[in-house]
C-alpha cells in the first residue's frame, strides 16, 4: 500500500462515510464490488427475509409449508421437477423481466475511471450485472447462475444456457406447466447450475472459471477498494470475501450493526441511494460525468 493511500485510510473526513468513501475511490486502482442479495431489491427482485416474506412471494410454496431453504434443494428435480421448476422457473422468468436499477451504470461509470477498473464478486444468481452492461469476463458468480442449466446427475460435467427454455409458470400452484428441460447425454430433468441447499451434485467449473478471473485481476490491480452492497449475514458467502480483500471497505446495507473492521465505513441505506451518494460526492470533485447522475 502506498503512503499516499495509507494516510487516507487514517483520515476520518470529518466523519462523513459519503466523502470517506469518495476519498478511497479517488485514489485507488481498482473497484472490487461484492453483492449480495440486496442489490436486487431496488430493481424490484424479493430479497426474501423470514418465511413469512418468502411466502408472500410464494404462496403456493407457504400453503404446503417449504421455506426457501427447503424448495431450493436439488432433491426436487428428482421428486418433483414441476415443483422444482414452478419455483426456479418463475424466478428465471422474473430476472429475464427485471430492470437493473440506475446504481449498476453508477457502478459502470465509476469503474471506469480507474486505472483497473471495475470487477464483481456476487452471490447472486439472476445475471443483473451482465444485463446491465458489466463484461461478463469481470463478473464472479460464486454461487452459479440461473441462466444456466446442468443436468441433475452431472452427466459429462456439461453447463449449457437456459436460453431455448421458456418456462410457463402457474405462480399460484408453484407448478411448472410445460415441459421441463432435460440433459441431452441421459435425457433426465436439467436443473439450474446453481449451487443450492445441501447439494453435492453442483457442476462449479463455470464459477471456478469465473474467481480464476477474478484472481488474476486483483493480483495486478494494485490500490482496491471494496464496495460491499446488500449482503447479509445468514448466508455470509460475500461478507467474507469483501473482509479478505481490498485496502479499505465501503458497506452499504441499510440493517444497523458493528462498524465494519479495518478502514472501512458503513452507508446505512440501499443499495441505489448508497451509490448516488457516492457518485455525486465524486462528480462534486470532477471525478466524473454529473451529467449521469442527473439522467438517474
Amino acid at each position: 500500500m502506498s503512503d499516499h493511500l495509507s494516510s487516507l485510510l487514517r483520515g476520518d473526513h470529518d466523519g462523513d462515510p459519503v466523502a470517506t468513501a469518495a476519498t478511497w475511490i479517488a485514489a485507488a486502482d481498482g473497484l472490487l464490488v461484492a453483492a449480495g442479495a440486496g442489490m436486487g431489491v431496488d430493481s424490484g427482485l424479493p430479497d426474501f427475509r423470514g418465511p413469512q416474506g418468502f411466502w408472500r412471494a410464494y404462496p403456493g410454496l407457504g400453503r404446503i409449508g417449504l421455506g426457501f431453504e427447503e424448495i431450493a434443494n436439488p432433491r426436487h428435480f428428482a421428486r418433483d421437477p414441476a415443483l422444482a421448476w414452478g419455483f426456479y422457473g418463475h424466478r428465471l422468468d422474473l430476472y429475464r423481466r427485471t430492470v437493473p436499477h440506475p446504481g449498476f451504470a453508477l457502478l459502470r461509470a465509476i469503474g471506469a475511471r480507474l486505472a483497473q477498473g471495475v470487477f464483481v464478486f456476487t452471490s447472486n444468481v439472476d445475471g443483473q450485472f451482465q444485463r446491465a452492461g458489466f463484461v461478463p469476463a469481470q463478473v464472479a458468480e460464486v454461487h452459479g447462475s440461473i441462466h444456466h442449466l446442468q443436468c441433475q446427475h452431472g452427466c459429462a460435467g456439461a453447463i449449457w444456457t437456459a436460453d431455448d427454455f421458456i418456462p410457463e409458470v402457474d405462480a399460484a400452484a408453484c407448478r411448472l406447466l410445460n415441459e421441463a428441460p432435460r440433459c441431452g447425454h441421459c435425457g433426465a430433468v436439467a436443473r439450474p447450475n446453481i449451487l443450492m441447499f445441501g447439494d453435492a451434485g453442483w457442476l462449479e467449473a463455470r464459477s471456478a472459471a469465473q474467481m480464476a478471473r477474478l484472481r488474476t485481476w486483483y493480483g495486478g490491480a494494485g490500490r482496491v477498494v471494496v464496495i460491499e452492497i446488500g449482503a447479509g449475514t445468514r448466508v455470509a458467502t460475500v461478507r467474507h470475501f469483501s473482509a479478505s480483500h481490498g485496502q479499505a471497505l465501503i458497506r452499504i446495507n441499510p440493517q444497523p450493526e458493528a462498524a465494519p473492521p479495518g478502514p472501512a465505513v458503513q452507508l446505512r441505506c440501499g443499495a441505489l441511494d448508497g451509490l448516488r451518494a457516492i457518485y455525486a460526492a465524486l462528480a462534486a470533485r470532477g471525478l466524473v460525468d454529473a451529467e449521469q447522475l442527473r439522467a438517474f
